[in-house]
């Protein structure tokens, strides 16, 4: 059932139709569970944003000098997912998470992973670092103190910015670290530096197309 309700969503994206509208089309037609639904509405796009994400994304070498603006949050909480099991690589080819958190909560895990992304930048080389986090969230100072530390241990030219929209900010570089389709359509290049880590620490997302084959998804989505 989750396959043919894929089967129209994509048809009507095609056909131009706003997602919003397309997904409660084909959510209630088929009378997906939540899960079901957030998967297709974080991981099911139109060709032409497909082909437009194709052109935006670089590669690794890509970064070398450039100045880097991060969704700290984003890539934190991908990442997170990608080293427990429970990302997604979806259609437009970047990885995202599918967990129903509304704010971070730094855990014990927290600076590890920190580490890890600070370490890839390491690999990366940019000019310049710029990390956004969003200052409504509760453990944002704890984190912005994590990052620079961390970004100061490893020489890692950057900075840590709270703000009240890391969109908004983030709208202004030519170069994002991000899954933000909102971001996204407005900037010139996108990083999947969630999916960098993943694949330095051998950390691997389902793909899309082989959850819609399977027929244990409704264990998979149980672990989100």
């Amino acid at each position: 059932m989750l396959a043919e309700a894929y089967r129209d969503l994509k048809y009507l994206l095609n056909r131009g139709y706003r997602k919003s509208v397309a997904l409660d089309f084909v959510a209630n037609h088929y009378r997906l569970r939540k899960e079901e639904r957030h998967l297709l509405a974080r991981c099911v796009f139109s060709d032409s944003w497909i082909e437009e994400v194709k052109r935006k994304l670089l590669r690794p070498e890509e970064i070398r000098s450039r100045v880097l603006g991060i969704d700290g949050f984003n890539v934190l909480i991908t990442l997170e997912s990608l080293l427990t099991g429970r990302a997604i690589l979806c259609e437009d080819g970047l990885i995202r998470d599918l967990e129903y958190r509304g704010k971070y909560r730094p855990h014990g895990e927290t600076e590890n992973n920190l580490r890890l992304i600070v370490s890839a930048l390491v690999e990366l080389s940019p000019g310049d670092a710029v990390f956004f986090y969003g200052k409504n969230n509760p453990g944002s100072g704890v984190v912005r103190k994590l990052t620079e530390e961390l970004l100061d241990e490893f020489g890692v030219p950057g900075e840590v910015r709270l703000v009240k929209s890391p969109d908004h900010e983030l709208k202004a570089f030519e170069v994002v670290a991000t899954a933000d389709v909102g971001v996204i359509e407005r900037v010139d290049h996108v990083f999947d530096l969630a999916g960098f880590m993943g694949r330095l620490t051998g950390a691997g997302p389902f793909p899309l197309h082989d959850i819609l084959k399977t027929s244990s998804l409704l264990e998979l989505l149980k672990k989100f």
